[in-house]
C-alpha cells in the first residue's frame, strides 16, 4: 500500500511522519468492548502503585535516615523519566516491528521493571542489614537507603516505561474511532481511580502484618512490614492484569519502514519534539503556562501530604505512633479523593459536553484548589492549639473535629484533581487540531508542562520547608499562589474552544497493490 504523493494537513505545511503513514496502513478490524476493557484495566496496577507511593514512601525515607528537607529528592525521579521516557516510549512503540505487536513488548518490559523495583523497595531495610546496616529507628541506614533510592528510580522508569504504550493500545484498538475513543479513554480513567482507591485503602490499613505475620524482622518494623505486604498486593495485581489483558488482546504487527523513508527520516524524536514548539499558537502556549503553574500546586502538594497529617495535624514525630496513625489517616484521605476523583470525573464528561468551555470549569476548579491548599494552614494551626489545649487539661489523642476537615479537604480536592485529569488533555487535543499539528507532539510538550514544576518542586520545596522551620505549610502556601494564578489565567486568557475554528484534518489518498 503506497502513499499518493506527500499527504500533508490541509495548510501544506506538515508533511505527514512515517508513523502517520503506518498507523494509515494499518487497518485494525473492530474489537469486543471486553478486550478494551481488559487493556484498560492494566492501568489499576499501575495506579495502585503509585497510590502507594504517594501515601507511604516520603515517611518511608525518613524512617530509613533521610532528613525530611532532603526527602523531596528522592522524588527528582518522576519528573526526569515522565520526561524522557514516556515521550521516547510512545515514539519508538510507533515504530516497533516486533513479531509480538507494537506495545506489548514495552508493557511486558515494563511490568518486569516494575516486579524488580517492588522487590527492592520493600525489602531495601531487610537487604541493607545483611549488608551491615545497625538496627535502631533512629540510626540512619545508607545501604538500605542507596538500595531504596535504586528501586524507587527503577519503578517510576518502569511505570512511566508503561503508560504511554498502554493509552497508545487503546488508541490502536479504537481503530480511529472517537466514539471508541473516548469510550477507551473513560475506561482508563475509571481504573486509575479503582486503582487509586485500592491503594489509598491499602495504604490507610495499619493492621496488613497481622495478615503475613513474617513480614516484621529484625530490621523492618510494623510501618515497614504493612509497606512491604502493600507493595507484595500492588505488584500481583499488576502481572495479573498485565498477562491477562497481553494474552488475550493481541495487535497487529507494523509494516516495515522502506529504506527510502528510512532515509528521509533524518530528525531525532527531540528534535521533531522542540521543532514543533515554534508552530504552536498562542492558545497552545498559555495552555503550557497554565499547567505549569496548576502542576506546581499539584505536586506541592501530594510530596507531602500524608507527611502533613502525620507532623501537623497529628503532632506526631517521625517514627512515633502518633505519627503512623496520621500517616494512615492521611492514606484514607486519600482514598476519598480518589472516590470523589472518579466520580467527578463522569460528571466532568457531561458538563462539558453543555458548557463547551472546560477553560471555564478548569480555572473555577483550579481556585478551588488554591482555597483548598490555603485551608491547610487553618487546619494546622487549630490543630496545634488543640493540642496545647490538651496538654493543658490532661487529655491526649486527636480532636475529631480537626481531623474530619482534614479528611473532608482530602475528598474535595479529588473535585480539582479530576478536571485536572480530563480538561487541560482535551483543550491540548482541541488547540493541536486546529493548528494542524501531531496529537502525539502535542501531547509530549504538554507531558513536559507537568514533570518540568514537578522536578522544580523536588528540587526546593524540601530546603524552602526547612527555611521556615521544617514542616509543610511553606510548600502548601506557594502551591496555593500557584493554583489561584492559574485559575486566573485559565478565566481569562484561555480561549474557548469555540473561538478555535474547525479542526483542520488530514487529506489522504492511498491506493492498494
Amino acid at each position: 500500500m503506497d502513499m499518493e504523493g506527500d499527504a500533508s494537513v490541509e495548510n501544506g505545511k506538515h508533511p505527514l511522519t512515517i508513523e502517520q503513514r503506518q498507523q494509515t496502513a494499518l487497518s485494525p478490524p473492530p474489537v469486543p468492548l471486553r478486550k478494551v476493557v481488559m487493556v484498560a484495566s492494566i492501568s489499576v496496577g499501575v495506579t495502585f502503585g503509585w497510590a502507594l507511593q504517594f501515601s507511604l514512601l516520603t515517611p518511608y525515607v525518613q524512617l530509613l535516615g533521610i532528613p525530611h528537607k532532603w526527602a523531596s529528592f528522592i522524588w527528582l525521579c518522576g519528573p526526569i523519566s515522565g520526561m524522557v521516557v514516556q515521550p521516547l516510549a510512545g515514539y519508538y512503540s510507533d515504530r516497533c516491528t516486533s513479531r509480538f505487536g507494537r506495545r506489548r513488548p514495552f508493557i511486558a518490559t515494563a511490568a518486569s521493571l516494575v516486579t524488580t523495583s517492588v522487590i527492592l523497595i520493600g525489602f531495601a531495610a531487610d537487604i541493607g542489614h545483611l549488608s551491615g546496616d545497625p538496627l535502631g529507628s533512629d540510626i540512619a541506614k545508607p545501604r538500605a537507603i542507596v538500595i531504596f533510592v535504586v528501586g524507587f528510580w527503577i519503578l517510576d522508569v518502569g511505570n512511566n516505561l508503561l503508560m504511554s504504550p498502554c493509552r497508545a493500545f487503546l488508541a490502536d484498538l479504537s481503530g480511529g474511532d472517537h466514539r471508541k475513543t473516548r469510550n477507551a479513554n473513560a475506561f482508563y480513567s475509571f481504573f486509575n481511580a479503582v486503582g487509586s482507591v485500592l491503594g489509598y485503602a491499602a495504604g490507610s490499613f495499619s493492621r496488613l502484618h497481622n495478615v503475613i505475620p513474617f513480614a516484621i524482622t529484625r530490621a523492618c518494623d510494623v510501618y515497614c512490614a504493612n509497606l512491604k505486604i502493600c507493595f507484595i498486593i500492588s505488584i500481583t495485581l499488576l502481572l495479573t492484569l498485565t498477562v491477562i489483558a497481553l494474552y488475550t488482546v493481541g495487535e497487529n504487527k507494523l509494516p516495515e519502514i522502506r529504506d527510502d523513508e528510512k532515509r528521509t527520516k533524518t530528525v531525532p524524536f527531540f528534535g521533531e519534539l522542540f521543532g514543533a514548539l515554534k508552530d504552536f499558537p498562542k492558545s497552545m502556549w498559555i495552555l503550557l503556562l497554565v499547567m505549569c503553574l496548576l502542576s506546581l500546586a499539584w505536586f506541592a502538594f501530594f510530596l507531602y501530604d500524608t507527611d502533613w497529617m502525620g507532623r501537623e495535624v497529628y503532632g506526631g514525630v517521625v517514627g512515633e505512633k502518633l505519627y503512623d496513625s496520621g500517616v494512615h489517616a492521611g492514606s484514607l484521605g486519600l482514598m476519598l479523593n480518589a472516590v470523589v476523583g472518579g466520580m467527578t470525573s463522569l460528571a466532568v464528561m457531561f458538563l462539558v459536553r453543555g458548557v463547551r468551555g472546560g477553560n471555564l470549569i478548569w480555572g473555577v476548579s483550579s481556585i478551588l484548589l488554591a482555597v483548598c491548599l490555603a485551608m491547610t494552614v487553618w487546619i494546622s494551626k487549630a490543630a496545634e492549639s488543640t493540642r496545647r489545649h490538651a496538654m493543658a487539661t490532661g487529655k491526649a489523642g486527636v480532636d475529631p473535629g480537626i481531623k474530619a476537615a482534614a479528611l473532608s479537604l482530602f475528598a474535595v480536592l479529588g473535585i480539582p484533581q479530576a478536571v485536572t485529569n480530563t480538561i487541560p488533555f482535551a483543550l491540548a487535543a482541541t488547540y493541536s487540531a486546529t493548528a494542524g499539528m501531531g496529537q502525539g507532539l502535542s501531547m509530549g510538550v504538554l507531558n513536559l508542562a507537568v514533570v518540568i514544576p514537578q522536578l522544580l518542586v523536588s528540587l526546593t520545596s524540601g530546603p524552602w520547608d526547612d527555611l521556615f522551620g521544617g514542616g509543610n505549610l511553606p510548600s502548601f502556601v506557594v502551591g496555593a499562589i500557584a493554583a489561584a494564578v492559574s485559575g486566573v489565567f485559565a478565566l481569562t486568557l484561555l480561549p474557548s474552544p469555540r473561538s478555535g475554528g474547525a479542526p483542520v484534518t488530514l487529506k489522504i489518498s492511498t491506493t492498494s497493490h
